[in-house]
């Protein structure tokens, strides 16, 4: 299943639906020059756009899922939250992009305030569009990372019986683990792993956690690169990773979502 990905970031999205074996990546839109460097330095062969109305405007490749999460200070409690009346509220240009573009699969990430500023506007847009959606609320613990980053996570889809048996046959999307709602990861998880100032439960202060390389696990690092290995100068790195999505994370998401709609019918029911 192709991927199109808008407001990239440093593309932790698409790499999270990499990791469930799907795939290829047929092009990103970001408007930030620094996350598009990142971007071409791990997808350098991918095609790239700086605006998302390039997109909405058809001039983007149709595929078949269209991945992003749009700016989240509009909804994110940690704002003044004014959805719709921020300028930044940019959710209809996605919506334009999902119209011209009409993929199968729409995979969007946000910030949990986004249910009680703008949920509502997101899913009846889907609707219009033709889309069904599930969404529930993953932390990074919940994929083994030692810190919450709690994110919503909606998967909107427009043929649920194609997508249900499609899905049977999709390589490295075994059905996940029980998810646990409340669930909030290890014992020694901090509340954000990157800016705790004080010993942590699971080791000495100087001591993060990444995924290792062949990803089965997570493994000890330097906080120095920290998750943000692959990403240059210091204060780039430290917004580019404070905005980004934690692919382990957007995984784990994808694979839920998706255990969730293969289990039900057609008309959205569990099946007798």
């Amino acid at each position: 299943m192709t991927i199109g990905s808008l407001f990239s970031g440093i593309g932790g999205l698409e790499r999270g639906l990499e990791m469930c074996g799907l795939g290829p990546v047929r092009w990103q839109c970001d408007s930030d020059p620094c996350a598009r460097a990142v971007l071409a330095q791990h997808w350098p062969e991918v095609k790239r756009f700086e605006d998302v109305r390039e997109v909405a405007r058809g001039k983007a490749e149709r595929v078949d899922i269209v991945c992003g999460g749009f700016p989240c200070q509009p909804v994110s409690v940690a704002g003044k939250r004014k959805a719709q009346r921020d300028t930044r509220w940019l959710w209809p240009h996605f919506a334009s992009a999902i119209d011209a573009l009409r993929p199968s699969v729409v995979f969007i990430e946000n910030v949990p305030g986004l249910r009680t500023a703008g949920l509502r506007d997101v899913l009846a847009d889907l609707a219009a569009l033709g889309f069904d959606a599930e969404w529930g609320l993953f932390t990074a613990a919940h994929a083994g990372a030692p810190h919450r980053r709690r994110r919503l996570f909606i998967l909107a889809y427009a043929d649920g019986d194609g997508l249900r048996q499609q899905r049977r046959g999709l390589p490295g999307t075994e059905w996940p683990e029980a998810f646990v709602p409340g669930f909030n990861g290890p014992p020694w998880i901090a509340s954000d792993a990157n800016r705790e100032g004080r010993l942590q439960p699971s080791g000495r202060l100087g001591v993060q956690w990444r995924w290792s390389r062949d990803g089965d696990r997570w493994a000890l690092e330097s906080p120095v690169p920290g998750v943000a290995h692959g990403v240059r100068r210091r204060m780039d790195r430290h917004r580019l990773t404070g905005n980004a999505v934690v692919p382990q994370q957007a995984a784990l998401a994808w694979r839920t979502l998706m255990a969730r709609i293969a289990t039900t019918d057609h008309q959205g029911e569990p099946p007798p």
